[in-house]
């Protein structure tokens, strides 16, 4: 018998106008057949394993597949649909659920079956065994006011939008898993090969050489059920409606134990859901990726635009399409009140912008306007969604989108004036508050809040305190305060002239 991928179901999605690549094993050789939609293509099993590549279809819906091997048929997929499929990939951002998104339970109740947007959830797990297992369960889900709870806010609202400007059905593929470093979607190897990038291998060597699986496992689970009581604890206060932070949480529970061991048992070490959750659905042939990930690299925030653009080329890579479109979210304004600004969101946001700038086909949703105070999980995600869509809209599909805000392109000085360039930028305007948050500095690199004003694409900055401007910078911290927006309502990116300043 043959058996396809996990991935491939009834519901699905399969990507229009391109090869579609489908795969999985088969107990017995021979030649696997798959047929949908009037369109075939066979494909011969090799160690136990087969792939077909389908010739490119156009949009359709309600269809049926199948599959056979040797002229047998061993699977039937029903109500497939060819249309648009994107990969959402990140941390909690784009894992936050419909159901716990501003306006989501309204959009739930909405819901149809019929609607033009499914949904398949790659499985939270961090090793293959684990997936295999899990996989057993899974499948494409239609619109459904209670199966849909669990889908990505950001991916949905992206699709809605996506499927009502295109008229086709937008299929998404969830891969995400809140608190993950962008090095939980690289391979292991990639990761020790790069000396910039080695402090991310650390623990987890310390954490596994010369110690046997079998202790690996026992201290992993012995982390399990200490992270298990804690939160069973916390929980007392949530369900009781306490209003308590996180720092007064831990002070009263002692700290949290989460991540425990990073060995080779965790989900979070290096790696680990690169191979269990990612590889799971490659080389599902896609329109391109969504991204939404960044906070849990605030720690090392000068190492991000390596580490960044790295996920990027090693995606595309095992896609086999070094062009396949990539767009992300530029990360939100956030910080919690009692925390010092660090200033290091803003050294990831600016990594961010980089890989926008210097990587090819890429695009870049800035959401500088949708972040809370206090919150690391913003409950506007619609907003999110739409300007990933608009990004998509303007990369992908050729449409006359209005995709950015002003975005910071040069400057020039002219005595004690600093002239900042803007692209995008025709008909912006400052917010209710006047013009805030640009800020000048000279040789000496000590910045001074700056007044500012627009002139047509520019804005002009001057300061008492620098009467002779070398370098300035607008929006830069983690919780900054913004006041220029395009004609469009999104907002001017942040930005600094040079990253020498400091």
């Amino acid at each position: 018998m043959i058996k396809a991928a996990a991935v491939f179901s009834s519901n699905m999605v399969l990507q229009r106008n391109k090869n579609v690549t489908l795969w999985g094993e088969a107990d017995e050789a021979g030649t696997v057949r798959a047929e949908i939609g009037g369109v075939s293509a066979e494909g011969s099993v090799t160690e136990g394993k087969w792939r077909v590549i389908l010739p490119p279809m156009q949009a359709a819906d309600g269809l049926e597949m199948s599959l056979s091997l040797n002229g047998k048929e061993f699977q039937r997929f029903c109500n497939v649909s060819v249309g648009e499929v994107w990969l959402c990939g990140g941390q909690s951002n784009m894992e936050l659920e419909l159901q716990n998104a501003g306006g989501g339970k309204d959009e739930l109740a909405a819901l149809t079956a019929d609607m033009p947007i499914r949904f398949y959830y790659t499985n939270k797990v961090g090793r293959v065994e684990e997936a295999i297992e899990a996989e057993k369960n899974t499948g494409w889900g239609v619109c459904d006011p209670e199966g849909s709870k669990a889908w990505s806010a950001v991916g949905y609202f992206f699709a809605k939008k996506l499927s009502r400007e295109l008229g086709v059905t937008v299929g998404l593929i969830g891969c995400n898993w809140g608190g993950t470093s962008a090095t939980n979607w690289i391979d292991r190897p990639h990761i020790e090969d790069i000396a910039e990038l080695s402090s991310y291998m650390e623990e987890y060597r310390r954490e596994t050489e010369g110690v046997s699986l079998e202790d690996q496992k026992k201290k992993y689970e012995e982390y399990e059920v200490r992270v298990g009581e804690w939160n069973k604890k916390a929980q007392v206060y949530y369900d009781q409606g306490i209003q308590i932070s996180w720092e007064e949480l831990e002070k009263t529970l002692g700290k949290n134990p989460w991540p425990g061991p990073r060995n080779t048992f965790n989900p979070f070490a290096p790696g680990n859901m690169y191979e269990a959750m990612l590889m799971r659905v490659c080389p599902y042939t896609l329109a391109g990726f969504l991204y939404y990930q960044g906070e849990s690299d605030d720690h090392q925030p000068r190492s991000y635009y390596m580490l960044f653009t790295l996920l990027i080329r090693l995606w595309r890579e095992k896609w086999g399409d070094d062009e396949l479109p990539f767009v992300f979210v530029q990360l939100p304004a956030f910080k919690f009140a009692h925390d010092p600004d660090y200033k290091h969101w803003c050294i990831i946001r600016e990594a961010q912008m980089r890989a926008f700038r210097t990587v090819k086909n890429t695009g870049i949703a800035v959401t500088l306007d949708c972040g809370e105070l206090n919150n690391i999980h913003p409950l506007e995600k619609k907003t999110v969604g739409e300007r990933l869509c608009l990004q998509a809209e303007k990369l992908v599909y050729g449409m006359d989108a209005d995709a950015f805000g002003p975005l910071y392109r040069t400057y020039k000085t002219e005595g004690s004036r600093m002239v900042l360039s803007l692209d995008y930028a025709e008909g912006m305007t400052a917010g209710e508050g006047g013009l805030t948050s640009f800020e000048l500095a000279g040789e000496d690199k000590k910045f001074f809040p700056a007044a500012a004003e627009i002139k047509g694409s520019d804005i002009v900055l001057t300061c008492n305190e620098v009467p002779s401007p070398v370098y300035g910078r607008y929006a830069w911290g983690n919780y900054p305060e913004f006041s220029v927006f395009g004609k469009n309502g999104i907002p001017l990116a942040p930005f600094r002239t040079s990253m020498n300043d400091e």
